[in-house]
């Protein structure tokens, strides 16, 4: 893999990460547009540490969220500490555990034949249905503090989905969201927050499967320029698509997610 290459890959991430079109589905389209392997241990190593980039811009950008969160969870004076805060990262760590459990189901089929062109493309027909079921059957009224602990759960098994190559994080958590009524700028903010403990989560898997790989020491230099790449271009898309999402529906991104699959399944 030359610089460039990883250069593109970790655009290709900064932008679909949060935009809900599917980073790993794009990742893969990309690999084989730029004749670079998917199916194997090595592209799924580099693909989850470079995603790291998108979550250091998740820190950055929801830095005051992430800190009250903490304090108030940590809080020993209750009277001090904000309610909304410390529920909202108890809400959170619910929402984390189905992710947790299936991740560890399939950690070794995300690597393989779940990774090929077509299954990539029919996981991305999926994940324009789920947009397409959050705009019908989401009311879109309420805001994070109205979550309950079955809301947070129901949206982690949404999260669930995305460990599927295709499935787009951002599309299953907000579909999660928006279906248990949130709006969808709350829903948004709900489903990156959720992000925050499962990308961890993921990356040290694939760092330890790093250790593993006979071409290790070729792979830190294109690791770091993806990194930063993807950490720098998901900043600014997550600005983006929140003030994006304040004013207009998600069927744009459905209609693109049904080309792109069907696309893939074609030339595959």
């Amino acid at each position: 893999m030359t610089l460039l290459q990883a250069a593109l890959l970790g655009i290709v991430q900064g932008l679909t990460e949060f935009l809900p079109v599917s980073s790993s589905g794009h990742l893969i389209l990309t690999r084989h547009l730029l004749g670079l392997g998917s199916e194997n241990k090595t592209a799924f190593v580099f693909d989850v540490l470079v995603q790291m980039g998108t979550w250091l811009a998740l820190l950055v950008y929801y830095r005051q969220d992430l800190l009250a969160i903490g304090r108030d969870m940590l809080s020993k004076d209750a009277r001090k500490a904000k309610p909304s805060y410390a529920r909202l990262g108890w809400l959170i760590i619910v929402a984390t555990f189905p992710a947790i459990v299936v991740g560890w189901w399939l950690k070794d089929s995300m690597a393989g034949e779940l990774s090929g062109l077509t299954a990539t493309g029919f996981f991305l027909l999926g994940t324009a249905l789920l947009l397409v079921v959050a705009e019908v059957f989401g009311r879109r009224k309420l805001n994070v503090a109205q979550l309950t602990a079955g809301d947070a759960l129901w949206i982690g098994f949404f999260q669930s989905l995305a460990l599927l190559p295709g499935v787009s994080r951002s599309a299953a958590t907000l579909s999660g969201g928006m279906t248990r009524n949130l709006s969808r700028p709350q829903a948004a903010r709900f489903a990156f927050l959720m992000a925050v403990p499962v990308m961890p989560g993921a990356a040290l898997v694939a760092w330890l499967q790093l250790g593993n790989l006979a071409e290790a020491s070729a792979l830190w230099m294109p690791l770091l320029v993806g990194f930063v790449a993807s950490a720098i271009v998901g900043y600014f898309c997550i600005r983006w698509l929140i003030n994006y999402l304040s004013k207009r529906s998600l069927y744009p991104f459905a209609a693109y997610c049904i080309v792109v699959g069907i696309l893939a399944i074609f030339f595959s």
